[in-house]
């Protein structure tokens, strides 16, 4: 880590030399383009960092000064970017919601129909919660705001595809489609504590069993 902070460094020196005559006219949004870029790659480096260095030593052992060591950033430069460890951490577990949404959406527009839409939904999150299951971090991470509002933004996708199942027959009405939504995402934290993928697609069998039509 420490070899990338310096050859980033060297890199966005390199950037803006130039002769005089484009140094007057480029300089100045090619230097805050990569003052920007630079700024990215030292924050992305030390959340990187920052995990690993917790997942090899854990929680309570490491320091703001070990990240500062791995990374090659100064402690100076790094306090500029965090606070304390925490708020590294929290950042990196805000990186790490924001992807495993994204690769939900992904799942859904890969499928075809409503039923197929929601069916893979739920076993690639059902899958998310059974690779990250409880750890002394995630007890940690799993406290803050920025779990609240994307619980609020899970619950919301699922329950737009519930919506969408319902309005093709597939998904009982019976009961609202926010109750179900909440009923998935509760049902499927058991897959946590499962022992093997296969379990887990189980699982997902059962929730969607539930989320039918009464006959």
């Amino acid at each position: 880590m420490g070899k990338f902070y310096r050859d980033t460094t060297s890199q966005a020196n390199h950037s803006v030399i130039e002769s005089p005559k484009r140094i007057v006219t480029c300089v100045p949004k090619l230097w805050n383009e990569t003052i920007e870029a630079h700024r990215r790659a030292v924050r992305e480096a030390t959340l990187d960092t920052a995990a690993a260095l917790v997942a090899e030593h854990g929680l309570t052992s490491v320091t703001m000064s070990q990240i500062a060591n791995e990374t090659g950033i100064g402690r100076a430069t790094l306090y500029k970017y965090f606070p304390d460890v925490e708020a590294i951490l929290i950042a990196w577990h805000e990186r790490q919601i924001t992807t495993h949404l994204l690769q939900l959406a992904h799942v859904r527009d890969e499928a075809v129909d409503a039923v197929q839409r929601l069916e893979a939904v739920l076993q690639a999150y059902a899958l998310m919660t059974h690779q990250h299951h409880g750890t002394e971090l995630a007890a940690l991470l799993h406290r803050g705001e920025h779990v609240a509002r994307a619980q609020h933004q899970l619950t919301e996708f699922v329950r737009e595809l519930l919506t969408e199942g319902a309005e093709c027959g597939e998904i009982r009405r019976d009961i609202a489609a926010e109750e179900l939504a909440s009923y998935c995402l509760h049902a499927l934290t058991a897959a946590s504590g499962l022992r093997s993928k296969a379990a887990v697609r189980r699982l997902v069998t059962v929730t969607l069993a539930g989320l039918r039509p009464p006959r």
